[in-house]
């Protein structure tokens, strides 16, 4: 990306990493997002172990589990990067939203939010920056199975 910084190019490489899911581009945008192989840990959202899997592999995942979700909304922010030579690594919060559809669960109690940190590592590559590595750290979350509070109920 002309004229930007290493730090630029790679909070510009977290924001198309958000919009994977956002904007269901499991084809195209993951080709400017990931290495070929990438280790991935979603382990804190019960997803199991860290592993590393073939970039279209990764998506298949991806497009199977964003699925069921009428939408998402992914935010990340507040990107600490550490560049070193061709490599760097970037701590980043996540502000991530995902909604069923009103067949598959009542509206207000439809959501589920996850809030956390990313940390993930990248690559220099002769086509940019690119992950090589994702880890998230959920924090918080509210699920859309979680009981209905009792002054929902009696509305």
């Amino acid at each position: 990306m002309d004229g930007l910084t290493d730090r630029e190019e790679l909070v510009e490489l977290l924001a198309r990493y958000a919009s994977i899911a956002d904007t269901r581009d499991f084809d195209e945008l993951p080709k400017t997002v990931f290495t070929d192989r990438v280790l991935v840990d979603f382990e804190s959202v019960g997803s199991g172990p860290a592993s590393e899997v073939e970039r279209e592999a990764f998506m298949q995942q991806l497009r199977a589990f964003f699925a069921d979700w009428q939408a998402t909304h992914h935010s990340i922010t507040n990107h600490r990067v550490r560049v070193d030579g061709d490599t760097a690594s970037i701590r980043a919060h996540i502000h991530a939203q995902h909604w069923l559809p009103p067949e598959k669960a009542p509206q207000l109690h439809n959501r589920w939010l996850v809030v956390g940190f990313y940390d993930n590592e990248a690559v220099r590559t002769p086509d940019g920056w690119r992950l090589s590595k994702v880890r998230l750290t959920m924090t918080y979350e509210e699920r859309p199975d979680a009981p209905v509070a009792v002054e929902a109920r009696n509305q």
